[in-house]
């Protein structure tokens, strides 16, 4: 891992978007920069926690094994989200995985640097609880799709959060190369009943396809398909 190999521009970062100035030094002398190729591991689940991850570039998909052989994605990262976090207390292992979805660089802060930081920067510490807040909401929220809501509800639950997130090109496609594994990873499902579901959706003429691409046709379409 390289240190200090990028200069960042204190303003994409969580973290350093909410410290003060005069911390931004620390910062740049303790971060550590890694370049990610596409599907390369950050962190592994059970891994012991050294620091944490902020996304610099490119973005992240943090997982959880859900079984054997299947993974459930609990959400993704793009540039300046956080990740490792979760193992902070407790065991102090990851309790989550997370892998490049795409060429990726994320900057690496230790415990040490990180927990000097939340005492230092108060508006971090709350920035970060209000983060964490929002992301226990969301992932009670998953679970409880998972249990409740069928499968082409959570499909088309999963798209709209991918184009909201992701955006569009300049075709209209939802700009993120994402296999129909992680999307089935991502909407809690096995990949033949997500082709079925896909296949359905383009049928319904919900969404339209080009080759791995996918676009939204029916936004009001798919919400309705989605309300839990």
């Amino acid at each position: 891992m390289k240190k200090n190999a990028l200069i960042c521009d204190a303003n994409s970062c969580f973290m350093c978007r909410n410290c003060i100035k005069e911390w931004q030094p620390a910062i740049a002398l303790g971060k550590k920069n890694r370049k990610l190729k596409k599907g390369e591991v950050v962190f592994r689940e059970g891994e012991p926690v050294t620091g944490v991850y902020f996304v610099y570039s490119g973005s992240v998909k943090v997982y959880k094994k859900w079984d054997e052989d299947k993974d459930l994605i609990i959400r993704f990262a793009k540039g300046g989200a956080i990740l490792g976090h979760r193992g902070l207390g407790g065991n102090l292992v990851y309790p989550i995985s997370a892998a490049a979805l795409e060429p990726s660089v994320v900057c690496f802060i230790d415990t040490k640097l990180f927990e000097a930081t939340l005492k230092t920067n108060s508006e971090f510490t709350a920035q970060l609880i209000h983060f964490l807040v929002q992301e226990l909401y969301e992932s009670e929220k998953k679970m409880r799709n998972l249990a409740h809501m069928p499968v082409k509800g959570r499909v088309a639950e999963a798209l709209l959060h991918l184009k909201d997130m992701f955006g569009e090109d300049d075709k209209g496609f939802i700009n993120i190369d994402l296999s129909r594994q992680d999307l089935a990873s991502f909407a809690g499902a096995t990949y033949e009943t997500v082709f079925r579901m896909i296949n359905e959706l383009v049928k319904e003429k919900l969404i339209k396809l080009s080759g791995k691409s996918i676009a939204i046709a029916d936004s009001d379409g798919l919400a309705k398909l989605a309300v839990n």
